[in-house]
C-alpha cells in the first residue's frame, strides 16, 4: 500500500512574480483548481475535508492547486491582481508542470476568471467546471468593510462552512487560514476589485464543455447567481445540490459533487472499473468506550470538544505510523497500514494518548486482503477487524493470529484471549491482546 505524503510546494515564475503551487496524483487528466477569495496551498490541508477532497480528485487526475499572486505562499504584491494577471499566473503554473491542456475547476471568485481563461485560451482548457460561482461582483462597500473588520477571527465560517460552525477547532483553523492567506489590507484590495468583476459579456463566447455546480442553500453566493452563470454559457450543464449551505467545495456532503466532476471530466461514472482493486493491508478499528453515556453526561458542546481532540490525536498517530485514515466512525476510526507492526504500535499509542484525555478506547486488528472502493474500503478483513474490536475490553488492543504471526521480532508481546466465534465469519478465531515488550 502506498503511504500518503502531503504534496511538496513548488514555484512557477509568472513575469517577475513567483506563484506557489502543489500537484497531487498522476492521472491522465490534469485538473487545475482555481481558488476563491483566499488560499494557502499548505495550510489548507489543515482544514477538515480539504485533503480528502483533493485525494478523491487525484484518484483519476493530476490535481494542481496554487495561490494567486498576493496571497498564501505566492509573492505578495501591492494592490490586487487583475483578471489578466491572474490568467497569466494560471498559464505559468500549467507551463511549469508541463500541462498543455487541463480541466479548470473554478471556485467562487475563481469562476469568472476561469470562464475568461477558457474563452481566451480554448486550446489550453479541456473542461470548464464552475462551483459556487458568479458572473458579476456583488459585494457592497459596507459589506466589504464588515468582512475586513472580521478578518482573521473565523467568523466567516457561518457562510463559508456553516456545517462546521459549531466546532471550535474548525473556527480556529479557519481564522488562522485567513490570517496566513492575506492581510486585512490585501483582503480589502481584493474585495474592492472583485466587486467590479463582470464577465457577462464574454460568457456567450465560451465554447469549452462546461459544468456549473451550485448548492441551493449556499450561504455566501446565492443559488440565483449560479443559475444565471450557467444560463449565459452556451451548452453549459447545470447541477444544483439541495440541503447543503456550505460554500466551500470541500465541506459538507461532497460525494455527489465529486462523482459529478469525475463523470464530466472522464466520461464515465464515478467509481467505474472493470474490477475492484485488491491489496493486502492491516485493518484497524477503534471505538470510544461508553461513548453514548459519556456524551449524555458531558453535554453536546463538551462532548464535541472531546471528539475533536480525539480525532486530532487519531490523525496524528495514524500519520506518524505511516497509515491511512480511511474515515471517522463518529466515536472511533477505521485505518489501514502496510505493516502490521506499525498498525499495532499505532493502536497502542492512540489508546494511551486517548486514555490521557479521558476517552478510553478499544481496538481490533486483522491483516488480510481488502477492496479499495474510492475513498472507502471493503472485504472480509474489514469485517474481521470490526468483529475483533467488538470482543475487546476497555483500553485493550486485540489482534487476530494472522497479525501475531507476521510481527515476530517487532518488540511486541501478545497474551491469549481465547478462541471466539465472530458474527458473520466462518470458523473460530484465536484472539490475542497486544502490549509493548
Amino acid at each position: 500500500m502506498n503511504d500518503f505524503v502531503l504534496p511538496e510546494t513548488r514555484y512557477a515564475l509568472s513575469g517577475e512574480v513567483n506563484i506557489a503551487y502543489q500537484t497531487m496524483g498522476d492521472g491522465p487528466i490534469d485538473i487545475v483548481l482555481v481558488p476563491g477569495m483566499v488560499s494557502h496551498v499548505e495550510f489548507a490541508h489543515e482544514l477538515a475535508g480539504y485533503t480528502a477532497f483533493l485525494r478523491r480528485l487525484s484518484s483519476f487526475a493530476r490535481v494542481v492547486t496554487f495561490d494567486k499572486r498576493g496571497q498564501g505562499l505566492s509573492d505578495r504584491i501591492s494592490g490586487a491582481p487583475s483578471l489578466e494577471q491572474r490568467m497569466d499566473d494560471v498559464r505559468a503554473v500549467m507551463d511549469d508542470v508541463g500541462s498543455q491542456q487541463a480541466a479548470l475547476l473554478g471556485f467562487s471568485e475563481g469562476s469568472p476568471m476561469s470562464a475568461l481563461f477558457a474563452a481566451t485560451y480554448p486550446e489550453r482548457v479541456s473542461h470548464l467546471l464552475l462551483f459556487g460561482g458568479f458572473a458579476k461582483g456583488f459585494n457592497t462597500e459596507e459589506a466589504i468593510l464588515e468582512r475586513v473588520k472580521l478578518w482573521g477571527t473565523g467568523a466567516m465560517i457561518k457562510t463559508l462552512m456553516p456545517s462546521q460552525a459549531a466546532s471550535p477547532r474548525a473556527v480556529t483553523q479557519l481564522a488562522k487560514y485567513q490570517r496566513l492567506s492575506a492581510t486585512p489590507g490585501a483582503l480589502k484590495a481584493f474585495l474592492l476589485l472583485n466587486s467590479q468583476i463582470d464577465v457577462r459579456s464574454i460568457l456567450p463566447t465560451v465554447r469549452t464543455p462546461t459544468l456549473v455546480l451550485h448548492r441551493r442553500a449556499d450561504a455566501q453566493v446565492t443559488v440565483e447567481r449560479g443559475r444565471d452563470l450557467a444560463a449565459q454559457i452556451p451548452g453549459a450543464r447545470y447541477i444544483e445540490y439541495p440541503d447543503n449551505a456550505d460554500h466551500a467545495f470541500f465541506s459538507g456532503d461532497t460525494e455527489a459533487l465529486l462523482g459529478d466532476i469525475e463523470e464530466f471530466v472522464t466520461g464515465h461514472p464515478a467509481g467505474y472499473s472493470t474490477e475492484l482493486e485488491r491489496i493486502l493491508a492491516t485493518v484497524l478499528f477503534t471505538d470510544i468506550v461508553d461513548s453514548t453515556r459519556n456524551a449524555a453526561a458531558m453535554g453536546d458542546q463538551r462532548w464535541r470538544r472531546m471528539l475533536d481532540s480525539h480525532d486530532q490525536l487519531a490523525r496524528q498517530m495514524v500519520e506518524k505510523h505511516r497509515g491511512i485514515l480511511v474515515k471517522s466512525t463518529g466515536d472511533g476510526i477505521l485505518a489501514t497500514f502496510d505493516g502490521p507492526g506499525r498498525a499495532v504500535r499505532c493502536a497502542l499509542a492512540l489508546g494511551s494518548a486517548s486514555q490521557q484525555i479521558g476517552l478510553p478506547l478499544r481496538a481490533g486488528l486483522h491483516t488480510g486482503e481488502i477492496e479499495l472502493r474510492g475513498r472507502d474500503i471493503g472485504g472480509i478483513a474489514v469485517h474481521a477487524a470490526a468483529r475483533i474490536m467488538a470482543q475487546s475490553q476497555s483500553s485493550e488492543v486485540l489482534v487476530s493470529r494472522v497479525v501475531t504471526d507476521l510481527v515476530a521480532g517487532a518488540g511486541l508481546k501478545f497474551s491469549e484471549r481465547g478462541s471466539h466465534e465472530l458474527k458473520g465469519l466462518p470458523g473460530r478465531w484465536d484472539l490475542f491482546a497486544a502490549t509493548l515488550q
